[in-house]
């Protein structure tokens, strides 16, 4: 009898064990599913973006009147000018059109029967060559100042000469956290930055609104500068029109840079491994 009960004994000590062997895995199961909530509500919760990162010029209020500088396109390097000439007597005013060549295929020389004109390259020294003028400095100068000193030139040999100056190539480049990054080529020479910001579809919700670069072509010189949208300094800044061949560059805040980080695989391993734990005490407990 003593030996059975010492069996006896032996078996519900293991019974026990067994029960809180059990007993653990589950609580382990459960405080393993309490971390890996807990870690995806602190990743949910550190995406949130204050309102202050993402408002435009939120000091608007304080100053009700912008006066940003007159604006002008500086000609430079490597633009493609317009240049039309015309007057009452155009058998006169086409000698100083740069006029395509003659050709089989009339839709190369002229357009609804009117000569086509071609554009005006400025070359890396900043000139471009006229017909019956030859090669004249253009980079450095408005577009107005050149049309003035063009025209003067112009009245020498035409009668009442009508003179128009238009780039051919204004365009601009937006990259980084915008709806449509790419490059704009705009119609109108006179635009903002809010309006390039608007062409772009607008910064995402994930753009650095405080630290938005601007690279600027000056003279063949690189020029960079920091805009910050959540004021409005910007507004009566040089910086308030953009340039032919500007770049815009809007970088990640915090937010994203956090996302991006973050291994979007570990959130694969960490459900794979909360099933495992949970199948191991389900064959257990059987």
């Amino acid at each position: 009898m003593k030996i059975v009960f010492t069996r006896y004994s032996t078996y519900q000590q293991n019974q026990n064990n067994h029960l809180l062997y059990l007993q653990f895995l589950k609580t382990s199961c459960v405080r393993f599913k309490f971390l890996i909530t807990i870690f995806f509500i602190s990743i949910t919760f550190s995406n949130c973006t204050s309102k202050k990162k993402i408002l435009y010029f939120q000091d608007a209020a304080e100053q009700k009147q912008f006066e940003p500088p007159i604006y002008e396109s500086i000609i430079k390097y490597n633009d493609r000018l317009s240049i039309i000439v015309t007057s009452s007597d155009m058998s006169v005013a086409n000698r100083y059109n740069r006029i395509a060549p003659s050709a089989e295929d009339s839709d190369l020389s002229s357009i609804n029967g009117q000569p086509k004109l071609l554009d005006y390259l400025v070359d890396n020294k900043g000139y471009i060559n006229l017909p019956e003028l030859g090669m004249w400095k253009v980079a450095g100068k408005t577009r107005f100042q050149l049309e003035s000193e063009l025209l003067e030139e112009y009245k020498k040999y035409i009668v009442d000469p009508v003179l128009t100056i238009r780039f051919a190539n204004f365009k601009i480049t937006i990259l980084g956290e915008v709806s449509q990054p790419g490059t704009f080529f705009v119609t109108d020479e006179r635009l903002t930055l809010p309006q390039a910001l608007g062409l772009a579809g607008d910064l995402t919700l994930y753009g650095k609104r405080q630290d938005v670069l601007l690279l600027r072509d000056v003279n063949g010189v690189q020029e960079s500068h920091t805009i910050d949208l959540t004021q409005t300094d910007v507004l009566d800044s040089d910086l308030f029109y953009l340039q032919q061949n500007d770049v815009l560059y809007v970088g990640q805040n915090r937010t994203q840079a956090n996302a991006a980080s973050f291994d979007k695989n570990n959130a694969l391993y960490l459900s794979i491994a909360s099933t495992v734990i949970s199948l191991v005490i389900l064959f257990t407990t059987r």
